[in-house]
């Protein structure tokens, strides 16, 4: 049978480790590892740092635009995010006076406010009720929640709060939204949250994702960083040097034999990826699985460069920092099953930011920036700007006229930036109750693979995509147990 990795990776030192892929996971894998005493490399394909995490001017000079992710709530929520010092090295959270708004045809809007009470007083009484007893508990208890949301299946720390979470998390999206709500107002709220986790949302598991976003809207938040998401990606890499570790840029590794010396090597890629670098080294059964892994629909994504604000109907957009546009639950539910069935919906459920209404650093002064997307079926083609346009129209009216400049990004091109996003496939596969948590294959320990030294640290294992980093650290945690000294000092063996 052939060693999974090269004659030179098995003679590495036992605290040296390769982590392949500088995006967030792969940045927090390599500062869990240098925390332990290990020497870490990080060997990045592209000429730019952070994956996912990273701001470019994609419109006209001094317009600084979100490549990928904008928005995040989930960094303010993770663990490890907030174990780093990411303040002393420049990262800044701006906290919008409303995390989400999401605007109706009667030119109003609901909103996801700071706090349950604030939102819940938007709805009737029994709707007021029904919100605060669903999502007061979690706030409430968020600490404790979040061990059991944000890692793999392991025996939890609080299993009442768990299953309580789990109870409600498991139904589908319309299924909750229908028997907790009576107002339209609230269910829509509802399935736009839901309609985050790229799902159809009659499908089992989706209302989790709804619950997971409002708990985070109350708890701490949907920030962005100010001066855009480049700003985390560079704070962690400075933060890792500071630790010792070392960033090597347009370091593609296309086969093993890539890589330098190594006890341990992290892949911060996708299945997709890891069959194509490991190659015949990987034992067929497990190659197979990878092989077998599916992915999720993609998204296409539009960027402006704008003279004005977007002129909303609904006040309380104009003081959101992220817009869910969709309409009904009705219309977002059959928005996002057509997109299941291969289909383009003509009306597509879009989520948008508006960073420059509240960090003046993403544009010239009186300029502003939005960014948005809509879930397209896996590797489409076709062009929906005019879709997704429409749709911001349709809730503010004379949108169009403010665009100084627009750049497209098709589930191709975002391919072409991120080798991750395979067919603009941005949570690194699909997070249905199959892969959410036996990703990428059924394992207790998704991080591992059958050949020692080899590790997955990406979205495609557990919890999934977002800017968290907690599938990093997981998967460094896991390979430092296999040391022989670190299980000696942690276990007592």
């Amino acid at each position: 049978m052939p060693s999974l990795v090269p004659h030179s990776l098995v003679r590495g030192r036992s605290d040296s480790a390769v982590v392949v892929g500088s995006g967030p996971n792969g940045l927090a894998a390599a500062i869990t590892l240098a925390r332990a005493g290990q020497s870490v490399v990080v060997l990045e394909a592209e000429k730019q740092i952070g994956g996912g995490c990273q701001s470019a001017e994609l419109t006209l000079p001094g317009f600084l635009h979100d490549v990928c992710s904008a928005v995040h709530p989930l960094a303010l929520g993770s663990p490890f995010f907030r174990s780093a010092p990411l303040a002393t090295y420049g990262v800044e959270w701006i906290q919008p006076p409303i995390p989400l708004a999401h605007p109706l045809d009667d030119g109003t809007a609901v909103a996801l406010q700071r706090s349950p009470d604030q939102t819940a007083d938007q709805f009737a009484d029994h709707d007021r009720a029904r919100y605060r007893a669903l999502l007061r508990p979690f706030v409430e208890r968020w600490e404790d929640l979040v061990d059991g949301i944000l890692g793999p299946l392991r025996l939890p720390r609080h299993p009442i709060l768990l299953a309580r979470f789990g109870w409600s998390a498991i139904r589908s999206a319309v299924s909750l939204a229908r028997g907790q709500f009576d107002e339209p107002r609230a269910q829509a709220l509802f399935g736009g949250l839901a309609a985050h986790s790229m799902l159809p949302l009659d499908e089992l598991g989706t209302a989790g994702f709804a619950l997971v976003l409002a708990v985070l809207g109350h708890a701490v938040g949907w920030p962005i960083a100010r001066g855009g998401s480049q700003t985390i990606a560079d704070a962690l890499t400075a933060y890792l040097r500071s630790l010792g570790g070392d960033i090597r840029t347009g370091s593609r590794v296309e086969t093993l034999d890539d890589l330098p010396r190594a006890a341990n090597v992290l892949f911060d890629v996708t299945p997709r990826q890891l069959v194509g670098i490991a190659g015949s080294a990987l034992p067929s059964g497990y190659r197979q699985q990878l092989e077998n892994y599916r992915y999720g629909p993609g998204v296409f994504k539009v960027d402006w460069a704008l003279d004005r604000p977007i002129p909303w109907r609904a006040p309380d957009c104009r003081r959101a920092g992220t817009v869910h546009l969709g309409g009904t639950l009705d219309e977002i539910a059959a928005a996002e099953r057509a997109v299941w069935r291969g289909e383009n919906p003509a009306r597509p459920f879009v989520i948008l930011t508006q960073p420059s209404l509240f960090d003046p650093t993403r544009a010239p002064a009186g300029k502003h920036t939005a960014w948005a997307y809509c879930h397209v079926p896996n590797g489409s083609t076709v062009d929906v700007t005019k879709y997704i346009e429409n749709q911001i129209e349709r809730f503010a009216p004379g949108f169009r006229e403010g665009i100084l400049a627009r750049s497209t990004m098709s589930p191709a091109a975002l391919e072409r930036h991120n080798a991750n996003y395979v067919g603009g496939d941005i949570n690194g596969g699909s997070q249905d109750l199959r892969q959410l948590f036996t990703r990428p294959t059924f394992s207790w320990n998704p991080y591992t693979t059958p050949r020692p030294g080899l590790y997955l640290c990406s979205s495609s294992t557990p919890p999934g995509g977002g800017v968290h980093g907690m599938c990093g650290y997981y998967a460094a945690t896991a390979a430092l147990i296999q040391l022989p000294h670190w299980r000696r000092l942690t276990t007592g063996l």
